[in-house]
């Protein structure tokens, strides 16, 4: 039999006259984590139109393809939920700004705003991106939320507390691992526990952020048992 003439190289044949082409459509860009290359990356987003070609011409439509991302360093082409991730710069302000809230509400909760709360606090604040927080910005930031909701120290954490928390904990949550949310959870509890044990309004506040950061409600019990052993 002569090379090409068999069943194999029938279809071999037939598989280089005829095959699908897609036609990508620009329709929008931006910047995302890109998961190919591991870092923020600019995309482009594409929807396409699939058709038949034979020998390499298009022929037939065959329907649409996509939406997806296609990353511009490595080119790779990814579904539109790798959108969902924040980028590097963006999960940076989340966490900068989910320690700072969580700062607030418990020194809300404190009773007293102790200077050594206020310290515990500040610190925190500075690592987390706010390099210039100081325990004086801190103090005046919990005296104006308590004359702007009217909420008195050591109160139980009221409803609009609870959202702001919730607002700046729940995006963060998912993209956080584990340890973590954990983290975030025992920097409030430092805080709390800088100026004595917990009051009932603080074991409040925290546990709405442990809530917030979907840690389990026995697991926030644990965490806040260890925060208060000397490491």
């Amino acid at each position: 039999m002569l090379p090409g003439r068999g069943r194999d190289g029938r279809a071999t044949g037939l598989a280089r006259m005829l095959g699908t082409r897609t036609a990508w459509t620009p329709v929008g860009d931006g910047e995302f984590f890109c998961p190919g290359c591991g870092g923020d990356r600019n995309y482009q987003r594409l929807t396409g139109q699939r058709r038949f070609t034979l020998l390499g011409v298009p022929v037939l439509p065959r329907g649409a393809s996509g939406p997806v991302v296609e990353c511009a360093a490595c080119r790779r082409h990814f579904g539109t939920d790798a959108l969902d991730h924040p980028t590097t710069t963006r999960f940076s302000a989340m966490l900068r700004d989910a320690v700072h809230t969580v700062a607030l509400a418990v020194l809300s909760a404190g009773g007293t705003c102790a200077r050594t709360s206020l310290e515990t606090a500040a610190v925190a604040v500075r690592a987390a991106g706010f390099p210039d927080c100081t325990q004086e910005q801190l103090a005046a930031l919990v005296d104006a939320l308590a004359a702007d909701t009217g909420r008195a120290y050591g109160e139980p954490c009221a409803p609009g507390l609870a959202i702001e928390l919730h607002e700046a904990l729940d995006p963060l949550a998912p993209h956080l691992a584990p340890v973590g949310r954990e983290s975030i959870l025992l920097q409030g509890a430092r805080i709390a526990l800088a100026d004595g044990p917990y009051t009932p309004a603080e074991r409040e506040v925290l546990a709405t952020v442990g809530a917030a950061l979907t840690i389990r409600a026995d697991d926030v019990t644990r965490l806040l048992a260890a925060a208060r052993t000397p490491s």
